[in-house]
């Protein structure tokens, strides 16, 4: 089961003298033995490979610790470096002490010793530069004059080799590698496919049900496995199948735990959501967005897809994209917003269990960073993106990008990301899973368009149909995306989940208007006591002036309630002094001056 990365070390010891070993360091390293996979790190798994590969002794080198034996013996390890070197417990050594060991070790043509640095990107942490400096030197020096010996116990002729474990590849000092054969540079990547297919295959027989299911079952279950773990480490794995022993998930569950690894949660919210609410989504969603009716039927439809894990299952059987996408294009005021919110309430409880984004604010080319964190050595590095924070915290939600159009094109390889893997990377280096999350974005595009003049022109208005409008948005925003951003790959992500709301009708409006009236009567009755009639046709006239103008849609009918009634109201509330239990009748709502005025007395007990 050895990996490329170990093979190319075998075959490289009678030739390289050095080895950087740098990439996946930390990890776990299952070896195979006659009683099944041993999980070991790598320095322990490395000692085991070279002596297999006749390697008499493997010592160890930590920085600020200092020498031991992996494998052979004290009295070994004694003649080669005249060192008295313990397998129990390391032996003091500086930097310094270490490489003038070294160059004893390598002199020694009886018995072949390989020496593993571990933590070798911390050595100028643990010590001033002039000793790195000095050590690197003396090491660069015992490189090239080090020879291959052909040792008492060992039928072919190798080094006695110096092997360096690096985070990066460029934590060496660069004139040590520069044109440099001598040493051999190779990395550790994470697992590969063969390497998860034989751990999982044998490790899995500890999880409950392994062995009861029957053959295509445990085989589909296996294949989850081992393709849902592509590009975490061992270790992640051994989580995954430790959590599905403690908490008793059998094997034909195993996407079950998965998941609890990946989000960091026991509890699967999507599996709490009403499926009655789900089948009446069309009339739960449209009692909230009123008028979007082509608009609500299509995000029911998203949503039921979602509940069954069914987006993207047609590329892939073991889809990580996120549970839902939707994009929201129209004029303003129609209600984008709001059913986004009505969503997030009928499937997650609360419309405050939303995450929502002013795109606008991300218009600057570092504004990537806000979302995802800043890199290593940047300021505010350390406290990570706003969106995978906020992800971590709460991997069961509603993202809401509002005003796509405003981010910075850079904006878009993060969304890129999103819908085709259903994961984050942040600054810091975590990665965060979006794949229980509904994305939705929302934008203007296509109502107005820019002459090439840079005059501004209506392309959908109130006074056309809801299909020419459609037509017209859909036009808007394929040409946004393939010719302006030239990144028509975000729109074929995104795919036929692009939802035209209509403008706000005549009729639509008087409901509106109806709601929302109701909505402030209902507020001063509740909170003050106070009671308010409206004398013969007041209420209508009003309803008139407030859907005079439709084209800013249901938030323009609130803006002229608050300036026609909501203003004038408060003011006559102060004149009159009402009291608790107290009734004002409106007899008159008129316009003076520029200014809204309403006439009104108390109705006499």
């Amino acid at each position: 089961m050895k990996q490329k990365w170990v093979k190319e070390l075998i075959r490289s010891v009678a030739i390289n003298p050095q080895f950087m070993l740098w990439g996946n360091i930390y990890d776990i390293y299952p070896l195979q033995t006659d009683q099944g996979l041993k999980p070991l790190k790598l320095n322990h798994y490395l000692a085991e490979v070279l002596a297999h590969e006749e390697y008499t002794l493997v010592l160890y080198f930590e920085p600020l610790y200092g020498l031991s034996i992996l494998h052979g013996s004290e009295e070994d390890a004694k003649l080669v470096s005249g060192e008295n070197i313990s397998k129990d417990k390391p032996t003091n050594m500086t930097l310094l002490k270490f490489i003038d060991a070294l160059e004893i070790i390598d002199r020694n043509k009886d018995i072949s010793t390989a020496t593993i640095f571990n933590f070798s990107s911390r050595s100028e942490q643990s010590f001033n530069h002039e000793i790195t400096d000095e050590f690197y030197y003396k090491a660069f020096r015992l490189l090239h004059n080090s020879t291959p010996k052909k040792t008492i116990n060992s039928n072919f002729v190798k080094y006695n080799s110096l092997i360096y474990l690096f985070d990066k590849e460029n934590d060496i000092p660069a004139w040590y590698t520069t044109n440099n054969p001598k040493i051999k540079s190779i990395p550790i990547p994470k697992p590969d496919l063969y390497s998860r297919e034989v751990i999982i295959q044998q490790l899995s027989r500890r999880i409950g049900g392994y062995s009861e299911l029957e053959e295509p079952k445990r085989l589909f279950n296996e294949t989850l496995f081992i393709e849902q773990t592509n590009g975490l480490y061992v270790s992640e794995i051994l989580a995954i199948i430790s959590l599905a022993v403690k908490e008793k998930v059998a094997f034909e569950n195993i996407g079950q735990a998965i998941n609890m690894y990946k989000l960091g949660i026991i509890e699967n919210e999507w599996e709490k959501v009403s499926k009655e609410k789900l089948i009446n989504s069309e009339n739960i969603l449209a009692k909230r967005v009123m008028g979007q009716i082509s608009a609500i039927g299509k995000a029911s439809d998203i949503l039921k897809r979602a509940y069954f894990n069914l987006s993207g299952s047609q590329y892939s059987k073991n889809s990580n994209r996120p549970k839902g996408v939707m994009f929201f294009a129209g004029p303003t005021g129609v209600g984008k917003t709001e059913l986004a919110k009505a969503i997030t309430e009928l499937v997650f409880g609360s419309e405050n269990n939303y995450i929502r984004f002013d795109m606008s604010e991300f218009s600057q080319e570092n504004a990537n960073q806000r979302l995802v964190g800043a890199p290593p050595g940047y300021v505010g590095y350390e406290t990570g993106g706003e969106l995978t924070n906020a992800v971590k915290e709460n991997p069961f939600t509603v993202i809401l990008f509002d005003e796509i159009e405003k981010a910075h094109p850079k904006i878009m390889d993060i969304f890129l990301q999103i819908l085709d893997d259903g994961r984050l990377t942040s600054g810091r280096g975590e990665t965060v899973y979006l794949s229980e999350t509904i994305i939705i974005f929302t934008s203007n595009l296509g109502v107005y368009g820019i002459t090439d003049d840079n005059q501004r022109v209506v392309n959908a208005s109130i006074d056309m149909d809801y299909q020419t409008i459609q037509q017209a948005i859909l036009s808007s925003i394929t040409d946004y995306f393939k010719f302006k951003l030239q990144r028509p790959e975000i729109l074929n992500r995104i795919g036929e989940n692009v939802v035209v709301f209509d403008y706000i009708r005549e009729d639509i409006g008087k409901n509106i208007f109806s709601k929302m009236l109701d909505s402030v009567l209902s507020n001063l009755k509740e909170n003050h006591k106070i009671h308010l009639e409206f004398d013969n046709n007041v209420r209508s006239t009003l309803e008139l002036v407030c859907l005079k103008d439709l084209s800013m849609g249901g938030r323009g009918i609130g803006n002229h309630l608050e300036n026609i009634f909501i203003n004038p109201l408060s003011r006559v509330l102060f004149e009159l002094n009402l009291r608790a239990d107290e009734t004002i009748i409106i007899k008159e709502i008129i316009q003076e001056e520029m200014k809204w005025t309403i006439k009104a007395i108390k109705k006499s007990m």
